[in-house]
């Protein structure tokens, strides 16, 4: 029997398309559009879609499509779910690694420690999901025949620009928190570094997350930040990504629509994280209860 295998020389690597992820799905952008991602020397890796306003008008709408879903399961279910995509991380951690060298000019062992971070901060903020009610809700003390008690709820559809500086450690520790209180995310990718990203929705769509909670946009920052700072049905945005001279901009186009904004004091993601990205995106609820009636 002759060999009929193609000799391994001779075989074309299937090169990956990278795409938008909105609403559970991995659409092109409407606009056709696409540029071209560098590694840090300066050599090709792929061409990235290129989001126009159109795709972030959609990605607003599954994002608030989704919400009531998500911000009505249980938060230890939200948990299980933010958990799963941990697993799902860790499984493909060799892959990660190796696209975060590439991104960052890291060695391999390097990149592989910004893995491994970005898993367990991952897992951080899904321990979080059903504790931090405990931690930012109270039961308050009033002079009467009542009680009051305050509880956090999420505050809506946010818009996160991810840092432009680390390519999965800043995003997941920019994301994660966003999620675990029950809000759900337009995310626009770092512009020069987007590959990783597009990876990591592959795992959400791949885990237990539903379609729209998270939706991810590549592209430029500055032609898709404004629009999403202006979009009226945007509760909140987080600066993290905006250049320093834009975010003034951008704080105005959100005052203009009563907009939650988050600008960030401390970028260093090896840093324990704290409770202050938990606390950006979520509004207290005070509700009265009569007692001896």
């Amino acid at each position: 029997m002759s060999d009929r295998s193609v000799p391994t020389a001779d075989r074309i690597d299937v090169r990956k398309t990278y795409k938008l992820y909105i609403g559970g799905a991995f659409p092109r952008s409407e606009s056709g559009r696409s540029y071209p991602v560098q590694d840090a020397k300066g050599r090709l890796l792929a061409h990235a879609a290129q989001a126009s306003r159109k795709d972030a008008r959609d990605a607003v709408t599954a994002a608030r499509s989704a919400f009531g879903k998500w911000s009505g399961a249980t938060a230890y279910n939200r948990g299980q779910v933010l958990y799963r995509v941990a697993e799902l991380l860790e499984g493909r951690r060799e892959q990660f690694g190796a696209e975060v060298a590439a991104a960052e000019g890291l060695t391999s062992e390097r990149a592989l420690a910004q893995v491994d971070a970005a898993i367990d901060r991952w897992v951080h903020y899904a321990g979080w999901t059903d504790k931090y009610a405990q931690i930012a809700g109270s039961t308050n003390p009033v002079a009467g025949p009542y009680f009051t008690f305050s509880l956090p709820e999420p505050t809506g559809v946010v818009a996160v620009l991810a840092p432009q500086d680390s390519s999965l450690l800043g995003l997941v520790s920019v994301l994660a928190p966003v999620l675990a209180t029950g809000n759900t995310a337009v995310v626009v990718a770092a512009q020069d570094r987007p590959l990783p990203a597009v990876s990591l929705t592959e795992v959400l769509a791949t885990s237990d997350v539903p379609g729209g909670v998270v939706n991810l946009l590549t592209g430029f920052t500055d032609e898709l930040a404004p629009w999403l700072a202006s979009h009226r049905d945007v509760n909140a945005i987080d600066l993290t990504g905006a250049a320093a001279e834009a975010r003034a901009d951008l704080q105005a186009e959100a005052a203009d629509n009563v907009k939650r904004v988050y600008l960030p004091r401390d970028t260093d993601w090896t840093a324990e994280p704290g409770l202050s990205r938990l606390n950006a995106f979520v509004e207290t609820k005070t509700v009265w209860h009569p007692i001896g009636v």
